[in-house]
């Protein structure tokens, strides 16, 4: 079975997504789009590219692999790996988290993306202070 084309072209915009292209996410995304991930949750395309854009002016690169999809009718799974460069986070190292995101479409565009991933591994590990006491707190839950 052929991919979708909403899927293929949003494959293709995260593939190449950077702070130069954000305006890219408006060919994949339906006016109504709903975006949720662990610390956000937003509506509407205008709301999302702002999101964007704030998220995109921290960062010093940001990359997206694509690993696995999941298909079926007008909704997919995708599994990433991101690997991304923050100003203020890891000493501005990569920091690399696997995550999904849970994608439906409508009128051939994502209308709903939910993301999954862990946030400690993300953000919090690499704040000093707060990522000892998360840290510690994964080994005493992992015992």
């Amino acid at each position: 079975m052929a991919q979708a084309l909403w899927l293929q072209n949003f494959i293709a915009v995260y593939s190449e997504l950077s702070t130069d292209n954000l305006m890219s996410l408006e060919k994949i995304y339906h006016p109504d789009i709903e975006f949720v991930d662990p610390i956000h949750r937003v509506h509407g395309i205008a709301a999302l590219l702002d999101y964007f854009s704030h998220l995109y002016q921290q960062l010093l690169s940001c990359d997206f692999v694509i690993d696995h999809i999941l298909e079926a009718e007008r909704e997919a799974a995708v599994y990433w790996t991101m690997t991304f460069r923050h100003k203020q986070l890891n000493g501005g190292a990569p920091i690399s988290v696997q995550g999904h995101s849970r994608l439906h479409s409508k009128d051939n565009k994502v209308v709903y993306h939910r993301d999954y991933l862990d946030v400690g591994a993300m953000l919090y590990e690499h704040i000093p202070v707060l990522g000892s006491i998360v840290s510690a707190i994964k080994r005493r839950a992992a015992k």
